[in-house]
């Protein structure tokens, strides 16, 4: 039987990162989303956190089977609440809970921070993941444009 899963924040209220180990084991699920992240891992994700972003990952059996980085914020749009810059289930560990635990975690965190709500965006392609956010509650509220700078 598989062990329990295990939430770990990988960094301070602050942004001190307070488990170095496990944020070398995240890299390969964080990966399977975000194949375009930077060779050196973790500088790249020291400037993220320096940014506000914050990691949790999820743990079984003594493994990495979630992601999430997250930030805290306020603009006109959504006043002060939580965006997930990132959310992915190790393909292995999907359909097991993971991403509804992680989702769980990030509401608990946003409510204590005094946030209104959870934001996020998901690629067009994503259907699955559209799937679940639908039914964790989530509506597509509205389009996110962007435009590539040379």
């Amino acid at each position: 039987m598989p062990d329990p899963l295990r939430l770990l924040a990988l960094h301070s209220d602050d942004g001190v990162l307070v488990e170095p180990e496990w944020l070398a084991r995240a890299e390969g699920v964080h990966r399977e989303l975000r194949t375009q992240l930077e060779p050196d891992y973790p500088r790249q994700m020291q400037r993220v956190v320096r940014d506000g972003a914050r990691m949790t990952i999820a743990i079984r059996d003594d493994r990495v089977v979630g992601v999430a980085v997250h930030r805290v914020y306020e603009n006109t749009c959504d006043g002060r609440h939580l965006y997930v810059d990132d959310l992915v289930t190790a393909a292995s560990a999907r359909s097991s809970g993971v991403g509804r635990a992680l989702l769980a975690d990030l509401e608990r965190r946003a409510r204590a921070q005094g946030c209104t709500r959870m934001t996020l965006d998901s690629g067009t392609q994503r259907s699955g993941a559209h799937k679940f956010y639908f039914r964790e509650g989530y509506v597509v509220s509205g389009f996110h444009f962007r435009k590539e700078l040379a």
